[in-house]
């Protein structure tokens, strides 16, 4: 299996995250996002979406949208719930994450941290708060009650909303003011074969 992917996007850290907590062997290429690698010709002959994470699977068919590669890596295993309402409230934490989440946590962190606060991206940065907290907040209550997410078990849930959550202070939401989530990034990253973001 060959990755490609930028490590410091939470997108394709999830991917990352998932191979090494299952160690998966895999190659994994680096795409500079902010250079415009996903844009060139040759990326785009393999995503024509032009976005990372993507993945050449070992057949030769490729694989994009992070959450779909978690879905792909975890079928079979404990990631992913035999219980259909379980599996169910796992695919409800996927869509949440990709348009209740990642839209104000990612793209915040984005401005602040790899385009520095652009004057013209400032009044949308400030914009995405609400969104941020709300999001946070709803996982905040979740986790009072539950170690994961869905249940008491790690689950790729728990993976893809951990990749923006556990660095969104990056983007300017303090994560002091949610210990519940604290305490659940603390758990992920105790989990064997756990690598971090930055390595």
């Amino acid at each position: 299996m060959k990755v490609y992917g930028d490590t410091l996007s939470g997108n394709c850290y999830k991917v990352k995250l998932i191979l090494a907590l299952l160690g998966i062997e895999h190659q994994w290429q680096h795409v500079d996002i902010l250079n415009g690698e996903t844009q060139t010709p040759e990326f785009l002959a393999i995503n024509p979406n032009g976005k990372v994470p993507t993945v050449l699977l070992d057949d030769g068919r490729i694989l994009s949208e992070s959450n779909a590669i978690l879905g792909y890596v975890a079928d079979g295993t404990n990631l992913i719930p035999d219980d259909r309402f379980l599996k169910a409230s796992v695919y409800q934490w996927l869509f949440f994450e990709q348009y209740s989440h990642e839209p104000f946590i990612a793209v915040r962190r984005f401005i602040q941290q790899y385009q520095g606060m652009p004057p013209q991206r400032v009044e949308e940065y400030h914009s995405l708060q609400a969104g941020g907290i709300k999001a946070l907040s709803i996982m905040e209550n979740a986790l009072k009650t539950n170690d994961y997410l869905v249940g008491e078990k790690l689950t790729i849930a728990d993976i893809a909303l951990y990749g923006y959550t556990h660095v969104a202070d990056e983007g300017g939401f303090n994560l002091a003011d949610y210990p519940a989530i604290q305490a659940w990034c603390k758990r992920i990253s105790e989990q064997t074969g756990y690598v971090p973001m930055r390595s």
